[in-house]
């Protein structure tokens, strides 16, 4: 097998370092360049964390480098979620048959100083802070970084991979290029971060293992626990419009909003208006391009390649199975970069353009659905067949979260599935409705 090849990474948030652990198992040298300061030295960025939910596919990744024990003795499992309605009433939905499948809350800075302590500990990767990628040449083989005070330099590579984010500085090169495709499509709602704060001697003030819903139709809030007691809220309102981040800006309309629509957090968030005012509000983008290579020269992975909204909790756990991917891919072409980054671009875009339509479907599922009789009666029927009909059915939720079916394959699944029990239920009504005029 050839190795000792020369791979650079730009961008070293999550995806970014769990790719240079692969690529120095696999006996490669690494190069991991991050736009940011060190982020074990200079702190996360205030507001924009959102708790991530790593399930199967996530931690699958993780343990094929060692790394999943290391991760869940931090995390908090989350069997199920908690709705909170207007009139504080709670109801627990779980998301397995059984109760017995969780996903796992994790703090996005914690796993990524984790991420960096683990692909520092790999011989051969050497990690470089405070500069972006802000051009790529692909042909010369040579990046242009920029540093903090503005400077410049240019750096050359052997292979570079894009794991820079929504707004890749190596994609937007790409962009250049001909015969690139590339769509951006925002959602009309951001996202704002508040917190929770623990309790006396660090207490949850809510139930530990849930993720935390307010279903309100056209918005939401949602909070996820820590392993210190507090929970991270995250908001998800409209941007414009007569209840949005643009009509709330002064502290008492603040609080009368928090007050009628958020009644039982209120009390559980003092610094409230405060973060609501000076935290940032951030979009949320989906990402859609191909080819995700350029030859042997240069590939894209996570949201660099197919950034998605974050509702179905995927984002991270899609962009660690990339790593997997694309670590098969190399490994079943040594000799050839090239066909390794075509086949892994060629056979994961179906599965990211799965996903990406099932986070914004779940959008809707969660800030208006999930608070529905209707909604709860559909979960408690299938996770009755799931028991019923063991190994042969299994809910869509079940496939993304709780296994490694591809998502394109669990989409399809979940259709058939769907057709079939509509043509059961038709079937047996049709059947029933014979058997009452043959009585009469």
């Amino acid at each position: 097998m050839t190795t000792g090849r020369e791979f650079t990474i730009f961008g070293a948030g999550l995806a970014g370092p769990l790719m240079a652990v692969f690529l120095a198992r696999a006996g490669h040298r690494v190069r991991l360049i991050e736009r940011r300061a060190d982020p074990r030295r200079a702190g996360a960025e205030r507001g924009r964390s959102i708790n991530l939910a790593l399930s199967t596919r996530g931690i699958d990744a993780l343990r094929r480098v060692g790394l999943a024990d290391g991760v869940l003795a931090g995390a908090i499992p989350m069997p199920g979620r908690m709705i909170h309605a207007k009139d504080g009433s709670l109801s627990f939905q779980r998301y397995s048959k059984d109760g017995t499948q969780a996903i796992n809350s994790v703090s996005r800075s914690g796993l990524n100083c984790m991420m960096l302590d683990a692909a520092e500990r790999e011989p051969g990767v050497e990690i470089v802070f405070g500069r972006r990628c802000v051009s790529v040449d692909f042909d010369r083989r040579r990046a242009v970084l920029v540093g903090g005070a503005g400077e410049r330099e240019e750096v050359a590579f052997q292979h570079a991979i894009g794991a820079d984010g929504a707004f890749s500085g190596v994609r937007a090169s790409m962009q250049l290029r001909d015969r690139f495709d590339y769509q951006q499509s925002y959602l009309s709602h951001g996202y704002k971060e508040l917190t929770i704060p623990a309790g006396e001697g660090g207490a949850f003030r809510m139930e530990k293992h849930a993720l935390h819903i307010w279903p309100r139709g056209s918005y939401m809030m949602i909070a996820l626990p820590n392993p210190d007691g507090s929970f991270t809220c995250t908001l998800f309102w409209p941007f414009e419009g007569p209840y949005s981040f643009a009509a709330l800006k002064k502290a008492e309309d603040v609080l009368w909003f928090f007050r009628v629509e958020f009644p039982d957090a209120v009390p559980l968030i003092p610094d409230l208006v405060r973060d609501f005012q000076e935290n940032p509000t951030a979009s949320l983008v989906t990402v859609r391009c191909s080819p995700w290579h350029v030859g042997d020269g240069a590939v894209l992975i996570g949201d660099a390649a197919h950034a998605i909204v974050p509702f179905y909790g995927q984002g991270m756990n899609a962009s660690f199975e990339d790593c997997v991917r694309l670590s098969e891919a190399l490994a079943r072409h040594p000799a050839s970069v090239e066909r390794a980054f075509e086949e892994f671009g060629r056979l994961r875009t179906p599965d990211t353009d799965a996903i990406a339509r099932l986070a914004q479907d779940n959008f809707i599922e969660m800030r208006d659905k999930a608070a529905r009789a209707s909604f709860r009666a559909g979960k408690h029927a299938q996770h009755a067949l799931e028991r019923w009909l063991p190994g042969l059915y299994l809910s869509l939720y079940e496939m993304v979260s709780f296994t490694t079916i591809p998502y394109a394959q669990a989409l399809r699944r979940a259709q058939r599935q769907r057709a079939v029990v509509l043509t059961a239920l038709i079937a047996a009504a049709l059947l029933l409705a014979t058997m009452l005029l043959s009585l009469l």
